[in-house]
């Protein structure tokens, strides 16, 4: 495929350049649907996230960000992972599917199990009794709550014993309005493993992922993007 060949030499090429002006020239005209719905939504910066066909799990971060009206990629991109099934069709999404959501989504809050976070985005230090629902039976499903508050049957525990969520940011899919069983719990973490697949969020090195939690402004509205080459219009 060949904007997928393209998008391999552009991480080749930013591996050894201090991407700017060079790399915001090779913004593909091929990526004008994905921003046009960025702009719809009115987001000054922009997390693309890109897989080159159904079911892989394997994708390319692109940190871009309007300047004097046009779109920029002021990052180089990165090696990024999604759901362990790809990205879920338009209006497939569903709750254990093992995919990410296709489509734009503001970035909200970021969080992690320190008591701050180099971030200018909200952050709230997640503990032991914080956890995220994902029983779509439950009246507070894809909400982070407190674990005596909820009378859920599944949920996510926040504070893992593990690195995952030593710092991570919340992408609003499902949250306004949450549609029971149409997936919950996206965000945006440590990978573990290189390229290891996730549950249906977006899974970065440590690296990266501080690199995304410093870019991110909340004064530019930052979204999230998650396409399939397979998908574009």
């Amino acid at each position: 495929m060949k904007i997928w060949r393209f998008l391999l030499m552009l991480l080749a090429f930013s591996a050894f350049s201090g991407v700017s002006d060079a790399a915001a020239a090779l913004i593909p005209a091929s990526w004008n649907t994905y921003l046009q719905e960025a702009d719809k939504k009115g987001a000054g910066q922009m997390l693309l996230v890109l897989t080159c066909a159904a079911g892989k799990s394997r994708a390319q971060l692109f940190c871009l960000e309007k300047k004097n009206g046009q779109w920029q990629m002021p990052l180089r991109p990165m090696s990024a992972s999604v759901g362990r099934n790809g990205i879920a069709d338009p209006e497939m999404k569903r709750e254990g599917d093992g995919c990410s959501p296709c489509g734009v989504y503001p970035v909200s809050l970021a969080f992690g199990y320190d008591a701050t976070c180099s971030t200018r985005m909200p952050y709230r230090q997640v503990f032991a009794d914080d956890i995220w629902v994902d029983d779509p039976a439950a009246p507070d499903y894809n909400r982070l709550v407190k674990q005596g508050s909820t009378r859920a049957k599944s949920f996510e525990h926040m504070r893992r014993h593990d690195e995952l969520y030593r710092n991570g940011l919340v992408v609003e899919y499902n949250t306004d309005p949450v549609i029971p069983g149409k997936g919950s719990a996206i965000f945006i973490h440590f990978w573990g493993r290189p390229f290891n697949s996730t549950a249906g969020c977006l899974g970065l090195p440590k690296y990266h992922l501080n690199t995304v939690l410093e870019f991110l402004d909340p004064q530019k509205s930052p979204f999230i993007g998650f396409f399939r080459l397979d998908l574009r219009q």
